[in-house]
């Protein structure tokens, strides 16, 4: 049977469905902390999300399987206004939905109850887009309502963690420039999961962000160092990666080739890859195939100067929707021996305690001026804009736009990192940029996800040790951007 689960799954990425399905399990890592997290978050939001109700419902969440699905088609057949936690199945499809809805006199629509945000990429000015994942599992419940005749509409939809009811239109189209809607990909979806289910059609590892969560990580990791596969190079991802292996089927075969022969003016043979990002992933691969490479600068490297620096981090929980850290090292006149760390720590998981650590943070800044602030990607300024909008009374627009001014603070990542550098590393991180360099986090286990876990038992506990794993592990992310930038500084421009 293909389920909800295994179509969210494939949007993620399509070999894990593979390696579910047939990989010897033995292979698989232990269940990553923060994602066993994530479910127990999950549990207990949905129990929140019910018990709060203030309408009746049928509980069928204690059920399993046949006995699960008989339970729900007796609701249906009695007109039940909500029924939560049941089972629908048709043909090879089968689905347990959180919620199934009466809608009128014209049957059910489906929902989920989610521990996190409904929509991405919103804000007070624009929309939000809906979750390709999300979208994917309420396809599938809406397919198997349509096909046992319980259908009311296409509009299923997701109960948020901000208390919101998010609607998925899946027959509209996905935006100007794509006219294919949320259901067309759930068809497509659909049809590449059957293959794969069938073993009529293989799947690739692929490296990418979301890798170092999965339980299959260390066995693809081993499998595309062993193929020499295209997706190590940083930024060449899956799409690309598909696109050109038939010329390129390895990063040696990429470094060797004549490239050249497949350009044609301001195109490439490989759809998605132009001339200049083919250049760029050959530059890379060469480097990678290079004996002892060293990293190089593509250009003079100009920053902005002055006697304080501050290399400042932020950690937040996506699924309480809170900034719960600030954390800077503060340096003065280069000299590493005068760094000391300031962290401004929520300690609990409220806007209250989110408010006052935010508001001091922003007072550190401008007691420390003059100085420059280095980040590492753009985080930091999107977070202090929302938070900005959330605590009007902290600061101005105008204020964090200043505070975020090139002229006065750098994104390493995106104003140093990506056009400025090169380096013979499988991807840009911080982690393996300055582990390259030689820089050892002190956590065995150091990674935004493991602090958010962290962060929980601490708020449940008040465990010494768990507040102080925190800010030694927010602590090393702000030193390790220092080691960067030193060891950007120290590189060499390198023609062509």
């Amino acid at each position: 049977m293909i389920t909800a689960s295994m179509l969210y799954n494939f949007i993620r990425c399509p070999h894990r469905v593979a390696m579910d399905l047939f990989e010897n399990p033995a292979l698989k890592d232990p269940v990553n902390p923060f994602v066993q997290l994530l479910w127990e978050r999950g549990n207990c939001f949905e129990e929140e999300v019910i018990t709060g109700l203030d309408v009746p419902y049928t509980d069928l969440h204690l059920y399993y399987g046949e006995e699960k699905k008989r339970r729900t088609m007796d609701a249906i057949a009695r007109g039940d206004e909500l029924i939560y936690g049941g089972r629908i199945t048709a043909g090879d499809l089968a689905g347990e939905p959180d919620i199934l809805r009466k809608q009128g006199s014209a049957g059910y629509v489906a929902g989920d109850i989610k521990s996190g945000a409904g929509e991405e990429g919103g804000s007070e000015e624009n929309d939000g887009k809906p979750k390709k994942h999300y979208a994917a599992q309420l396809a599938l419940y809406k397919d198997i309502l349509e096909r046992s005749g319980f259908a009311a509409g296409r509009t299923p939809f997701i109960w948020d963690v901000h208390g919101r009811e998010v609607t998925y239109d899946l027959d509209a189209p996905q935006g100007p420039r794509n006219p294919r809607s949320l259901w067309n990909e759930y068809e497509t979806a659909l049809e590449t999961v059957r293959l794969l289910v069938s073993r009529t059609e293989l799947t690739l590892p692929a490296y990418g962000s979301e890798c170092k969560l999965c339980h299959w990580y260390t066995a693809c990791r081993r499998r595309l160092k062993e193929s020499d596969d295209l997706t190590l190079i940083p930024e060449l991802g899956r799409t690309r990666r598909n696109t050109m292996m038939s010329y390129f089927p390895t990063i040696g075969d990429l470094a060797h080739a004549d490239l050249e022969s497949f350009i044609r003016g301001n195109k490439t043979d490989f759809r998605g890859v132009g001339p200049d990002m083919l250049r760029k992933f050959h530059k890379r691969a060469e480097l990678q195939k290079q004996p002892g490479a060293r990293p190089y600068l593509k250009d003079k490297l100009h920053l902005p100067e002055a006697d304080r620096e501050l290399f400042f981090d932020i950690e937040t929980d996506p699924m309480r929707d809170i900034c719960y850290l600030h954390g800077f090292v503060e340096r003065s006149n280069g000299d590493n021996r005068t760094e000391r760390y300031i962290a401004f720590l929520a300690s609990e998981p409220s806007e209250g305690e989110e408010e006052r650590q935010f508001a001091g943070a922003w007072d550190y800044i401008k007691s420390s001026r003059p100085c420059v602030i280095y980040y590492y990607s753009a985080y930091e300024r999107t977070v202090w804009r929302m938070l900005r909008k959330k605590y009007p009374r902290v600061m101005s627009a105008d204020e964090v736009e200043d505070l975020f001014d090139p002229g006065r603070s750098v994104d390493l990542y995106h104003h140093v990192i990506r056009p400025k550098t090169e380096w013979p590393t499988h991807d840009f991180s911080i982690k393996t940029l300055a582990s390259y360099l030689g820089f050892s986090w002190r956590d065995s286990n150091p990674s935004g996800a493991a602090s958010i876990e962290w962060y929980h038992r601490w708020t449940e506990s008040g465990d010494p040790d768990i507040r102080q794993r925190i800010l030694d592990y927010n602590e090393d992310d702000c030193t390790a951007m220092r080691v960067l930038l030193e060891g950007v500084r120290k590189l060499r421009v390198k023609d062509g």
